[in-house]
């Protein structure tokens, strides 16, 4: 069998780039982080002509200056790895700005081939582009592509892997910098040429970045200390001495792009507005925008609902009546009572109590998905940036509190976009209000048995409320322990695009793979364990009543009480949330012994089971609000934990974290509970 080779996907934020990699990979990649980083990598397998091809889908960046995390990752993985060949996914509509980083790659000196995504787009701008000329003119093969349609996509894999084998002669073209900066790379390169550890490099390149005074390659030459002094080094240029070298060379290259596109790109001489444009004169309105936005929450929470309790119902049944076939087989066989319980109560009746929601989930991540797809959501982050300038943040801080709304991990990591360091803080201080797609099934539950009928304004009420309680605590944090004036918020928007199922279905299941997995494993153990707790004492088996689980519970319940749910059993559920708030559901599945009755009422449409259980640990409509609320604010899980401890490298802020969010989840169910009280809510 032929080598295998490995294809390095680069590209600017929404060029398309991991529309592309996930239409060449499927379910066949793996996610993992750059090594000493966490910012999330992931590579895929798949077959082109026989060869097995390992695609590597990196950071989107605008440049590969070391200003950034993302930036160095993708330079570095493309000058120490050494992939055979890099496919630079640019978007044709917006070509001038996209070829900057194709001349920062073809400097690199590892072969490039060009994906010009986007050409429908393009196109229906009136853009006419001469992809063979532009190929001529940097001497790089060019591809037209549309990667939603999957169109060109066998001529751009043909091309790479022709680049890769050698079948192609790879003769890209050279940027003339001018006389003085010419002659200053020559002599550079003259004098790194014999350094060590220079061979594996591209001695062009290294010789440009160290006349940029990039660290990263002084570091790397031994020259950083030495590079201010060094007369060698030092450029001779009378008309560039006092300006900055990187500056000089960023216009040069600019130059060259428009030079090449003067004769490759012709547009229509009268601008005329797109249909992107036009949308967003309603979408993005100062007055229209944020009531559109809230309108449109409120929608995919209808769907949510209406929708995914269809099959809610079905999935319910499935699991009760597993459990009942299950328990009577084991029963049948003279299996010992305890494992008898400890499969149906513990593991179906926990895992299946949080699996019974999955269609909810879905229905949730496809209506977000959607939105993503079409551009949209670049779109919120641009409406929220006059209100979280007010609040002394900056527009981009939305962008991973918007994550959040999926799962809070990936927004805490989403937070190194932000330059500013306090900024960067206080977006991770507030993230987790957003609420996450494990919060989901509590809501479901609870407003299911409370609020019948009002399910979706319910549950889009809790969402609004962590957006309010994120705005009112990063205004308080930048009015006292971050002070000081928020950076400049700078985003492209993405066209409008219609979403295509094959990237709604690959956003969607990436979402719902990790959701299941986190019922197959985190909530599998922690189910099996909270069934331990509430069948032991120290003295062995026992009834719930008796149990360890209900005697934590008992010791922890009077601080709740002010909140209107002060049971051993609430009590405990809300502790094991810590694991997961998905756990939060199965917990009490477990708790009450509701599998089974729950199933056989919802196969009748009847949710009196659960009713009967909640009511009977002296739930009401206003207590179970405030449990909601609790469960929006209070502490978040561990793996949120633990991803803001590595993000930040400090005890004391994740104490911090950890501290304060559970006083003002406490204080917020509180209030909602004593003031709905004074009203007899």
């Amino acid at each position: 069998m032929s080598k295998s080779i490995t294809i390095a996907l680069a590209g600017n934020p929404n060029s398309g780039k991991t529309t592309l990699f996930n239409g060449l990979t499927g379910a066949r990649h793996s996610v993992g982080n750059w090594p000493g980083v966490t910012v999330e990598k992931k590579e895929g397998k798949f077959k082109h002509k026989n060869i097995d091809v390992i695609a590597v889908d990196l950071p989107g960046t605008y440049s590969l200056s070391p200003y950034s995390i993302e930036e160095m990752i993708a330079r570095n993985y493309i000058v120490e790895e050494s992939p055979e060949v890099v496919i630079n996914i640019v978007d044709a509509s917006n070509i001038e700005r996209n070829l900057y980083l194709s001349m920062q790659l073809i400097e690199l000196g590892i072969p490039v081939v060009i994906a010009l995504n986007m050409m429908d787009i393009a196109e229906r701008r009136g853009h006419k582009i001469d992809h063979n000329k532009l190929s001529k003119s940097l001497g790089v093969a060019v591809v037209p592509i549309v990667a939603t349609k999957n169109k060109g996509i066998k001529e751009l894999l043909d091309a790479a892997v022709d680049v890769a084998k050698g079948k192609i002669k790879y003769s890209p073209f050279k940027v003339n910098y001018g006389k003085e900066i010419e002659n200053k790379i020559e002599k550079t390169m003259s004098m790194i040429k014999d350094r060590s550890g220079v061979s594996k490099y591209n001695l062009r390149w290294l010789a440009v970045k160290v006349i940029e005074e990039d660290e990263a390659v002084l570091e790397l030459l031994g020259m950083k200390d030495k590079f201010e002094s060094d007369d060698e080094i030092a450029v001779s240029d009378e008309n560039a001495s006092e300006e900055d070298f990187e500056a000089i060379i960023a216009d040069k290259r600019y130059t060259y792009i428009t030079n090449i596109l003067s004769n490759v790109v012709k547009k229509p001489k009268n601008n005329v507005l797109t249909t992107s444009d036009k949308i967003d004169k309603v979408l993005t309105n100062r007055l229209l925008g944020l009531p559109i936005f809230a309108g449109l929450m409120y929608i995919v929470f209808w769907f949510t609902f209406n929708i995914g309790n269809i099959f809610l119902d079905m999935i319910d049944g499935w699991f009760g009546a597993l459990g009942e076939s299950v328990g009577a087989t084991l029963e049948a066989a003279g299996t010992a009572g305890w494992l008898q319980s400890l499969i149906v109560d513990g593991i179906i009746g926990g895992v299946g109590g949080v699996l019974v929601f999955l269609p909810n989930i879905v229905f949730l991540f496809i209506a977000i998905a959607l939105l993503e797809d079409s551009g949209y959501m670049a779109r919120v982050a641009f409406i929220m940036d006059r209100a979280m300038r007010k609040i002394g943040l900056s527009g981009k801080a939305f962008i991973p509190m918007l994550m959040g709304f999926g799962c809070t991990v990936p927004a805490i990591m989403g937070t190194r976009t932000l330059e500013d360091e306090k900024d960067r803080l206080a977006t991770m201080l507030v993230a987790p209000f957003m609420s996450c797609g494990a919060r989901l099934p509590i809501y479901i539950l609870f407003a299911g048995v409370f609020f019948p009928g009002n399910e979706g304004t319910v549950v889009w009420s809790l969402y609004v409320l962590g957006i309010i309680v994120a705005i009112i605590m990063a205004l308080v944090f930048k009015k006292t322990i971050f002070k000081g004036q928020s950076s400049p918020f700078i985003m492209e928007l993405p066209s409008y695009r219609i979403p295509t199922l094959k990237v709604t279905g690959a956003l969607v299941w990436e979402r719902v793979k990790g959701y299941i997995l986190r019922a197959g494993t985190i909530i599998f153990a922690a189910s099996i364990v909270i069934w331990f707790i509430l069948n032991f004492n120290f003295t062995g088996m026992a009834e719930m009543g008796d149990s360890i689980g209900a005697s934590i519970g008992r010791v922890m319940g009077p601080i709740f009480k002010p909140l209107g749910f002060g049971s051993w059993e609430a009590t405990l559920s809300l502790i094991t949330g810590l694991l997961a708030k998905e756990v939060v559901v199965s917990s009490m599945a477990v708790i009450y012994g509701l599998g089974e009755a729950v199933g056989e009422a919802a196969m009748e449409g009847d949710v009196a089971g659960f009713v009967g259980a909640l009511k009977g640990v002296g739930f009401t409509g206003l207590s179970a609000y405030a449990f909601m609320v609790f469960s929006l604010l209070y502490t978040p899980c561990i793996a949120v934990i633990g991803a803001f401890k590595k993000e930040t490298n400090s005890w004391r802020w994740t104490s911090f974290l950890v501290g304060y969010q559970f006083i003002l989840a406490w204080v917020a169910a509180m209030l909602v509970f004593q003031i709905g009280s004074l009203f007899g809510l």
